[in-house]
């Protein structure tokens, strides 16, 4: 039997990052870079207690999701490798909008489904996030992996798998992916936090 047969499993746990300042006030963010709110950062403080065996942790470069995989690492003494392929989703002329803005200079878009100027559409989305998670399962053949990222960019990756639509993700949501050596297999979802301190944002 191979050495490559024998080795375990690469689990890639994609996580949501703490809530944002922009989460708290329903703003749309995409790729635009506010800062983790004060809740956020306890958050992320209590999910670095229920995340195990980690042997490296990756993070979105945008301030939201390299913030949380920080605080996390610290209690690990793990560095953070950044990737601006595992950033949101570009959100187009929507970035800075509440849902209400959105409705008065787009009327009807939402509940359509329609999408603005300079929305980054699910292809491109899947192409840069997939190449990201393949050099992590790359880097860290075998081994458990915290990839810190966002609720867009999870979401799409799962239906790109074949999930069924399990809902928007919660602030420290995630879903681990699985590479076992044939592709990318979907684990469970999983919450890094407890249930009062769970924030589930509209907006991406």
């Amino acid at each position: 039997m191979s050495e490559r047969s024998n080795r375990p499993p690469t689990r890639v746990l994609l996580v949501r990052h703490g809530e944002s300042t922009w989460n708290a006030e329903k703003i749309w963010q995409g790729q635009a870079d506010p800062p983790l709110s004060a809740l956020g950062e306890q958050q992320a403080a209590d999910a670095a207690h229920h995340v195990d065996g980690v042997d490296a942790i990756w993070s979105s470069d945008l301030v939201r999701a390299r913030r949380t995989a920080e605080i996390v690492a610290e209690t690990r003494g793990l560095q953070v490798v950044l990737d601006a392929r595992l950033r949101e989703r570009d959100a187009g002329a929507w970035q800075g909008l509440t849902r209400t803005e959105i409705e008065a200079r787009f009327p009807g878009y939402l509940a359509s489904g329609r999408r603005p100027p300079g929305y980054e559409d699910d292809a491109a989305l899947t192409g840069r996030t997939l190449a990201a998670v393949e050099a992590v399962g790359a880097a860290h053949a075998g081994r458990s992996v915290l990839v810190v990222t966002h609720g867009g960019v999870v979401r799409t990756l799962e239906r790109h798998l074949g999930a069924a639509d399990e809902g928007l993700l919660p602030n420290l949501g995630g879903r681990f992916f699985v590479w076992s050596g044939d592709g990318w297999s979907l684990g469970d979802r999983v919450l890094l936090l407890e249930a009062a301190a769970v924030t589930r944002p509209e907006q991406i």
